[in-house]
């Protein structure tokens, strides 16, 4: 086990016995192959159970009704200004303690800098370099709330 997923782990009982859930990960991210490429990578980890949102809309739905562990937001979604979820999330009573990993593949530090001023815990660039994605993770859940 990880050490830093060790306090954000989930207990559920199943039929039979109990087993130990893994950290919530909501994943919000309107292009298909992005969103399948990046949940199925983390599930296998064995460490995240991944909920997918394809449009900041359903993100915000799911982040209310599910009450993940952390968030990665994809900072680029088509119709919506690209600050509006993170604004949304924040300002809400219900998710505004979930932490939000920004990504986009505007990689200048402004972008990052206004990803952070606007409410995002953390952020990455795209393309998504995998292990460093999954360390950013780690270490967000790692953070007492």
């Amino acid at each position: 086990m990880k050490g830093a997923l060790q306090g954000n782990r989930r207990s559920r009982q199943t039929g039979r016995k109990s087993a130990t859930l893994t950290a919530k990960v909501l994943y919000v991210e309107h292009d298909n192959d992005n969103l399948y490429m990046l949940k199925r990578r983390l599930e296998r980890c064995n460490d995240f159970e991944v909920l997918a949102a394809e449009d900041s809309e359903q993100g915000c739905k799911l982040a209310v009704t599910e009450c993940p562990d952390v968030i990665l937001l994809d900072l680029e979604m088509p119709v919506v200004d690209r600050w509006e979820p993170v604004r949304t999330l924040k300002k809400d009573p219900r998710t505004r303690h979930i932490p939000i990993i920004g990504m986009s593949a505007y990689a200048e530090s402004s972008e990052r800098e206004k990803a952070m001023a606007t409410g995002c815990d953390e952020f990455d660039a795209k393309p998504i370099e995998f292990e460093s994605l999954l360390a950013t993770v780690r270490q967000v859940l790692a953070k007492p709330k």
